[in-house]
């Protein structure tokens, strides 16, 4: 049996319970969960050096634990000098005790590190329970060594909950410890 993490453990001592109450399920089941996170990072620059895609690749397995698999592009766009079938990108879906693990680090050691952090915006919630956000720099995560890094790149990470409503999703998601804005 793997070691399981705190934030899961949690989720099925404490929230689950405290969920139940506040929306007044019946059955555990119906308790909305995390489903699964996916990290994707464009790599636009990798039209014109083919180095910067496995510098994003390695980056990316570093950060989630994970073999990225490598997005192409769907259609070629002149403007941009991108033909069809070009490597573009690198993405990661984590589910279970990766995805798990990956929330903690995402929430207690990595967002913190964001100079000026003053918490995440409310407006990423999409309607249907998922959240995403925007992280600027590949450096907040104490995976990603300094030194190694060629350039700074950003990635969206969203966070898909079985919750029906923003309002459950809002409230899974803090009470697993996401530091969201306080509007004042």
């Amino acid at each position: 049996m793997a070691i399981e993490s705190a934030l899961k453990e949690r989720y099925q001592t404490e929230i689950i319970p405290a969920l139940m109450e506040r929306f007044r399920y019946k059955n555990p089941l119906q308790v909305p969960k995390v489903a699964k996170i996916v990290v994707n990072m464009g790599v636009g620059d990798a039209v014109g050096n083919s180095k910067a895609m496995d510098a994003a690749v390695s980056d990316l397995a570093a950060i989630t634990g994970q073999k990225p698999l490598v997005t192409r592009a769907k259609k070629s766009i002149a403007s941009f000098k991108i033909r069809e079938g070009m490597a573009i990108g690198a993405k990661v879906t984590l589910r279970g005790q990766r995805m798990y693990d990956f929330l903690e680090k995402l929430f207690y050691v990595a967002l913190p590190r964001v100079r000026d952090f003053r918490g995440l915006s409310a407006r990423g919630f999409d309607g249907r329970g998922g959240y995403t956000l925007g992280i600027k720099e590949q450096i907040i995560f104490p995976e990603v060594d300094y030194d190694k890094v060629d350039k700074l790149r950003g990635m969206d990470v969203t966070l898909v909950t079985t919750a029906q409503t923003d309002e459950e999703a809002q409230v899974l998601l803090t009470m697993l410890g996401m530091p969201l804005h306080q509007h004042r």
